[in-house]
């Protein structure tokens, strides 16, 4: 078996990241919704939750294309 290439273990790291935070944030933020609908929040306060979800979902989008543009440099 061919060992995997050193150069490449930061990357895979923030990949691994990205994915993390990606299905964590989805998760919180399908929870936050539901709960909210069934508690009955003011809509301020499902506003907050969508952002926060935002920023995390912008975030791994950033983290993607580096992550891209890094891999056709090489």
């Amino acid at each position: 078996m061919a060992q995997p290439d050193p150069d490449q273990k930061p990357t895979q790291v923030q990949a691994a990241r990205i994915g993390v935070v990606l299905v964590v944030t989805m998760g919180l933020w399908l929870m936050a919704q539901s709960l909210g609908a069934a508690m009955g929040w003011d809509g301020r306060i499902a506003l907050v939750f969508d952002l926060a979800a935002l920023a995390a979902f912008t975030w791994t989008l950033v983290g993607t294309y580096r992550i891209w543009r890094q891999r056709q440099g090489k």
